[in-house]
């Protein structure tokens, strides 16, 4: 098969259109050395663009790839990412979007750092950064694999220009760029994949779907509902605690907005999915051989390209390729400008150098966006199961970072101790029930282990999340139980999180502007002076006197 030099073509058009909108967003940034303007597009997204972005961040390649190959593979019974993350969306805006809005924070490891102190939020990181790797890396692999089929050109190479041309603009224009261009890369994902539909289903080497439903909805299998159970929890728990989520909605004109965003954009993934579950139950209905494909289509993870190359014309697969392009673009560029503005403020300037300016941390911000990309585009180049990755990218998430996350929002008495063992605890539960894809061995035999598989059937990481979650809640009490009630003496509050060891002549003196990000100072009757002290935590402790 030789190069599709029309589809290529397309392609490089496609590109140029997407990279001349992300230029021009960024002139919409008031003040380019402003944090907030660059990272949360100065909270002024509006409904109609935030409700395009939130839902073209979801619906990347990853999403609309991996439900087809899940479809395809295992039936759609299977494929539990499409009503997951739909879900996943609706609850965050009905539990947390809100109250993130209202709080002002620009990233979402702001809260961590307030309640649990600075070095606590840079450990919580790591999951959150592994999150996003994963998730850009998946979908840049749909692409490659894409590319691959439709265009015969090297997957390798495609991965790279994609992943740079996402870069670009994003160093640019930050949330704005990667906003305005969401709205065409969404309005491309509709069209593309909707349009290929009927061509597909009208191929004479398409049999009826309801004739092989029992191929592409797949078969029950009770021995395997705990898994089940397991990825149904993960997909919508583990969903919520991601900056690419709370970006959005920290960047909406209001926090009734925002809850706005998260409920309509969760309606939208599960109307976009409909296209790649009927591309998966197409390609099972498919007699492969028969097309110029001339073999069976074993590999599930090509069964949407496959369709697109295969069972349309010409014309309609280039458009279908434009799809996937502009659903990795929309997904890729968003987590890249996630991690990098996690680590350029809650590393880099609440760690590394407190007193950097804003300038100094927005060249920090697009240093990081090159890092990340490359280290996505590694691991894009060198890993191959997309839906794997697909699920793999919310493990972390989920068993480590939503338990703290649900406690900084709604537990008053969580503290630093009870974070950080549910950090280990949580870590350790999940890395010993195993891992395929990064060659894991389980070291932790759950109940039901089937030795001759090397399979988990219990739902270990729900298991793991909820021992996280137990974990932090009953430490979290018990040392503040044993401090206040002083059957542990100060002296022993190592972390400084519940009693405070300086006495209050030695408490630093600090100005409102030290603490703009910590603490709201309460209103005093005259001659009352302030209680409380600055402990290095980032927490202000009732405990003592502060000077003004």
């Amino acid at each position: 098969m030789a190069v599709n030099w029309g589809g290529l073509v397309g392609v490089i058009i496609f590109y140029g259109i997407i990279l001349a909108i992300g230029l021009y967003a960024s002139r919409r940034i008031k003040d380019k050395t402003s944090m907030e303007d660059v990272m949360l597009a100065g909270r002024n997204i509006g409904l109609f663009v935030g409700i395009f972005t939130m839902t073209a961040t979801w619906v990347g390649g990853g999403f609309i790839n991996g439900t087809a190959e899940a479809v395809h593979d295992k039936g759609l019974v299977w494929a539990q990412a499409p009503w997951g993350y739909s879900c996943s969306l609706i609850v965050g805006g009905r539990f947390f979007a809100k109250k993130m809005r209202e709080s002002g924070y620009v990233t979402m490891l702001d809260p961590f750092q307030k309640k649990f102190g600075k070095r606590m939020g840079g450990m919580l990181f790591l999951p959150a950064l592994s999150g996003e790797l994963f998730w850009s890396s998946a979908i840049l692999a749909a692409l490659g694999s894409t590319f691959s089929v439709i265009l015969d050109i090297n997957k390798t190479a495609s991965i790279i220009i994609s992943a740079c041309i996402a870069m670009f603009y994003t160093l640019f224009g930050g949330l704005y760029s990667v906003a305005y261009t969401d709205v065409v890369q969404l309005s491309c994902i509709g069209l593309g994949l909707w349009l290929s539909i009927p061509f597909a289903f009208t191929n004479e080497h398409v049999s009826s779907i309801s004739l092989t439903k029992e191929d592409w909805l797949g078969s029950w299998d009770s021995r395997k509902s705990g898994i089940w159970v397991d990825y149904g929890f993960l997909l919508i728990f583990g969903g919520i605690p991601w900056q690419v989520y709370f970006q959005r909605v920290l960047s909406a004109k209001t926090a009734r907005y925002a809850q706005i965003l998260s409920y309509t954009a969760g309606a939208g993934c599960m109307f976009m999915t409909i296209p790649s579950i009927l591309i998966g139950a197409l390609g099972a209905s498919t007699d492969w051989e028969a097309t110029d494909y001339g073999r069976n289509a074993t590999d599930s993870s090509l069964i949407l390209p496959l369709v697109l190359q295969y069972l349309t014309p010409q014309g309609v697969s280039i458009i279908g390729l434009g799809a996937v392009c502009a659903a990795v673009m929309s997904s890729a560029d968003s987590s890249l400008l996630s991690a990098s503005s996690m680590f350029s403020r809650n590393i880099y300037k609440l760690l590394i150098r407190q007193d950097a300016s804003e300038r100094e941390i927005l060249w920090i911000m697009r240093c990081s966006i090159l890092v990340a990309g490359a280290i996505a585009t590694t691991l894009a180049i060198t890993i191959d199961s997309i839906y794997g990755l697909f699920h793999l990218c919310s493990d972390f998430v989920y068993v480590i970072l939503f338990p703290q996350l649900l406690c900084v929002v709604y537990v008053e008495f969580a503290n630093t101790y009870g974070s950080i063992t549910a950090y280990f605890i949580g870590l350790l539960l999940r890395l010993g029930g195993g891992e395929e894809i990064l060659g894991l061995k389980s070291f932790i035999k759950y109940p039901y282990y089937d030795e001759a598989e090397d399979l988990q059937l219990f739902p270990f990481r729900t298991f793991s999340m909820l021992m996280s979650l137990g974990t932090l809640l009953s430490v979290s009490y018990l040392t503040r139980y044993l401090f206040t009630n002083g059957i542990l003496a100060k002296e022993y509050d190592v972390l400084e999180c519940v009693t405070n060891q300086r006495k209050p002549e030695d408490a630093p003196k600090i100005t409102m502007k030290t603490i703009e990000f910590d603490n709201e100072i309460p209103e005093l009757k005259d001659g009352e002076k302030p209680k409380g002290v600055y402990n290095g935590n980032g927490m202000v402790n009732p405990g003592a006197e502060i000077e003004f």
